[in-house]
């Protein structure tokens, strides 16, 4: 049976971070290698209408590539438009079928199960990364923790080679470290990382 997912709690977290967020930060780095989080925000945007596409099994610009971020493209409704994406992205994949059958995201075909993890995985990890880069406190719901760390797991077993496009290689967390920090750790995010 498939694993069904919420996404509400990951992305109304994305949403808040989102809302938190000042216009004189928008060029600050972020754990994402090069992305300001002006860029890691329009990621964002153009994840969540990407993964829209796919939960509605939609083919075309929205799925057939992925989106390829960049600075200057946020426009002057950025606050509003982004939550709003992410409010329909959620109500898509609380439909039943955008789990079933296949779908294509970022010019992949895959099941739909499969996109709705990464989707969650997206939410996730780019929720952390923003709040670490903003200075906002962040906290993660276990079920998304869980998926998001299945969806990793799946991709890039820790005694396998990695693809570099998709995660960095893993950094080492203690053994008692909590899930999120864990799945940090598995993503190749560094759980203490700072922008200063």
């Amino acid at each position: 049976m498939t694993r069904v997912y919420d996404l509400g709690p990951a992305a109304g977290r994305l949403s808040a971070l989102v809302a938190g967020l000042r216009e004189d930060q928008l060029g600050a780095p972020t754990p994402c290698g090069s992305y300001s989080i002006e860029i890691l925000l329009d990621h964002v945007d153009g994840l969540a209408q990407g993964f829209l596409a796919a939960a509605r099994k939609e083919r075309g610009a929205l799925t057939s590539a992925p989106p390829v971020p960049a600075a200057g493209r946020l426009g002057p409704d950025w606050r509003t438009r982004i939550p709003a994406r992410l409010e329909e992205l959620v109500s898509a994949w609380r439909a039943p079928e955008a789990w079933e059958g296949m779908t294509m995201a970022g010019g992949v075909e895959l099941p739909g199960a499969v996109a709705g993890q990464v989707a969650l995985d997206e939410l996730v990890l780019h929720g952390w990364d923003l709040a670490k880069a903003s200075g906002q406190p962040f906290d993660c719901d276990a079920a998304s923790i869980e998926g998001a760390t299945g969806f990793v797991l799946m991709m890039a077993p820790p005694d396998q080679p990695r693809d570099p496009g998709l995660f960095g290689p893993a950094v080492p967390v203690p053994d008692d470290a909590g899930p999120l920090d864990k799945l940090l750790g598995l993503s190749g995010r560094d759980p203490s990382w700072s922008p200063a």
